[in-house]
């Protein structure tokens, strides 16, 4: 009872309790426990956990790249120390043109031609092996690129220290060319200007030890080779005086047909560049 002399009123609970005829049931509050700090860092943390997790990932990828750049510049270094690898050497030596013919047609030429050409190969390293597979040989004139034939030559090994001499024909039978490029570019006489692409694929030998085959182009340019002279007429047979048969001289053999010389050879000592042909999908540089 308070001091004014009114009952205090009771919580529900005990109110009920008292109408059931049971002993009184005293009311308590819950008891309030807070919660860490630490608990609300970690519960409204986890987007900056997340982010922290993929920076260490993206931190520790570089790394492992960084690591296996290192071990390749250590090993490359240590390659280079022990064999002075060095690129194999091309030269361009002969070149004859041995026909040529560009139809006289204004819109639609042809041409039809051959080239016989002369390279040494020589492989200047002491403990290497090249390895080469069939070489693709392309021609082409040097100011316009007008295409001249194209030839092969088989693949071969390359030892070391060796020296070996590459010959091959590029030819074209009725070849369909540009009339303007091919008129400008094409004489019938004097030097016509030229350059030779040879592709082939070539990998390295080291003891047992065989690597993989990359692509390489030769390509040899500022040839000038000498187009052949036209064949001469033919003799015209010369009327003989008529002699008696007692005093005509024995029979001779007379050759009416002209033969026509081979074309010269040019000597060319060319120093062809060797190039890596790199393929990236669709390109190749």
């Amino acid at each position: 009872m308070s001091s004014n002399g009114k009952p205090n009123p009771q919580p529900p609970a005990a109110a009920a309790g008292n109408g059931a005829g049971g002993p009184p049931k005293m009311y308590q509050r819950p008891i309030y426990r807070p919660q860490a700090p630490g608990n609300k860092r970690r519960r409204g943390g986890g987007g900056r956990s997340c982010r922290f997790s993929c920076c260490c990932c993206f931190f520790y990828a570089v790394l492992v790249v960084l690591l296996l750049a290192f071990v390749a510049a250590v090993a490359g270094g240590a390659f280079y120390l022990l064999y002075h690898p060095h690129r194999p050497a091309f030269t361009l030596s002969v070149a004859r043109v041995n026909k040529l013919s560009l139809s006289s047609s204004a819109t639609a030429p042809t041409l039809t031609d051959s080239i016989d050409v002369t390279l040494t190969a020589k492989n200047p390293n002491k403990k290497l092996v090249y390895l080469y597979d069939d070489f693709a040989v392309t021609a082409a004139t040097s100011a316009n690129a007008v295409p001249l034939g194209e030839g092969s030559v088989p693949g071969f090994v390359h030892a070391a220290g060796n020296i070996t001499v590459i010959k091959a024909t590029v030819s074209a039978s009725a070849l369909g060319v540009d009339p303007t490029t091919a008129s400008s570019d094409i004489k019938k006489s004097g030097d016509i200007s030229i350059t030779l692409d040879l592709e082939t694929k070539a990998g390295v030998k080291v003891g047992g030890l065989k690597t993989k085959k990359i692509g390489i182009q030769v390509h040899c340019d500022g040839i000038k080779v000498a187009a052949p002279a036209p064949p001469p007429p033919p003799a015209k047979k010369k009327k003989g005086v008529k002699l008696s048969v007692a005093d005509a001289p024995a029979p001779a053999s007379v050759d009416d047909t002209a033969t026509p010389s081979p074309p010269p050879a040019t000597t060319v000592a060319r120093v062809c560049q060797v190039r890596i042909r790199v393929k990236i999908w669709k390109w190749t540089f």
